[in-house]
């Protein structure tokens, strides 16, 4: 099942995509024709995430429901607005503003490690523990946004990282049971000023300029990614690969990231957690590479699909 937040009458949608690239109204199907009566959980992605295996069972419901229409069953469902062409419609992030920072890891595949070090010209050290560090919810923007080349860079960077939902409460979670705790899975391109990550010291400031975190284009529920730690991700820049990987080569696995962050520390449903990028970053390529304006970004992770953005100027 893949779950978007869409945009139709100014109104945001939680959505499911089904047969043939329809986007399923959820809140729409279940007023007219699944008479499920109220259900306040379908407001939003959060909302939706919150209510669990209850919110679950609609959408299966819902699914199933429009899998039986035959073709003139369809064209009522898409009359009557329960079944959209993503044409009619503006695909948002899947969580358009999360009530915490989105939190992302660094340095979490040794390639990339190794490439930081060559074109920085520094000792190369291997991290003992996840490094994690976050951005703010005015960075995010959905798939085809744009992403601004603000005035405050001149060094404009990609990431491709496969960022995690989380799906419920937990604290002190052990490796065994992270899994429980998931929801789903999503594309996250970490977009960095490279210029004022070096100016100040840390990664938070270059990380965290509006639009920086674009996410999408959709939610896919851990059922249908059964091995998160098998799957290839790359960025494309202008049709060009720059980044082709597999999440298997990440230091710090999702359980061993997901323990080490929640040990003290709550992790709610609807938290976001990017899993780090793998190497071919345009700074540390020779010579170095940085994004301008036109510049099309796409960041594809298998089994998900495909987030792209373009560079707009300020």
């Amino acid at each position: 099942m893949r779950f978007l937040t869409f945009l139709r009458k100014n109104e945001n949608r939680v959505g499911l995509m089904g047969p043939d690239d329809h986007v399923i109204d959820l809140a729409e199907l279940n007023r007219r024709y699944l008479k499920g009566g109220s259900a306040n959980y379908l407001n939003s992605m959060q909302t939706f995430i919150e209510a669990g295996v209850k919110a679950l069972s609609l959408a299966k419901k819902a699914s199933k429901y429009v899998a039986g229409r035959d073709e003139e069953g369809l064209r009522k469902l898409r009359q009557a607005g329960g079944l959209l062409k993503l044409s009619q419609i503006k695909i948002l992030s899947p969580i358009p503003w999360p009530r915490k920072n989105v939190i992302l890891l660094g340095v979490n595949y040794k390639e990339h490690i190794e490439e930081n070090a060559r074109a920085r010209s520094i000792d190369l050290k291997y991290p003992e523990a996840p490094v994690f560090f976050t951005k703010p919810a005015t960075s995010i923007i959905g798939h085809l946004g744009k992403v601004i080349h603000h005035r405050a860079t001149e060094k404009l960077d990609y990431e491709i990282e496969l960022a995690v939902i989380m799906g419920k409460k937990g604290r002190d979670i052990p490796k065994e049971k992270v899994y429980d705790y998931i929801f789903g899975y999503t594309i996250c391109l970490d977009m960095t000023a490279r210029d004022l990550q070096r100016k100040h010291g840390q990664w938070f400031k270059g990380k965290s300029l509006d639009t920086y975190c674009p996410l999408g284009p959709w939610i896919v529920h851990k059922s249908a990614l059964p091995n998160p730690q098998g799957l290839r991700l790359a960025c494309r820049v202008n049709g060009q690969v720059m980044q082709d990987d597999n999440t298997s080569n990440m230091i710090f696995d999702i359980p061993a990231t997901i323990e080490a962050l929640s040990s003290g520390m709550t992790l709610e449903p609807g938290e976001i957690i990017s899993t780090g990028t793998p190497s071919g970053v345009g700074f540390a390529r020779v010579p170095p590479f940085f994004l301008k304006p036109g510049d099309k970004v796409e960041g594809e992770v298998e089994g998900i699909g495909i987030l792209q953005v373009e560079i707009a100027s300020p």
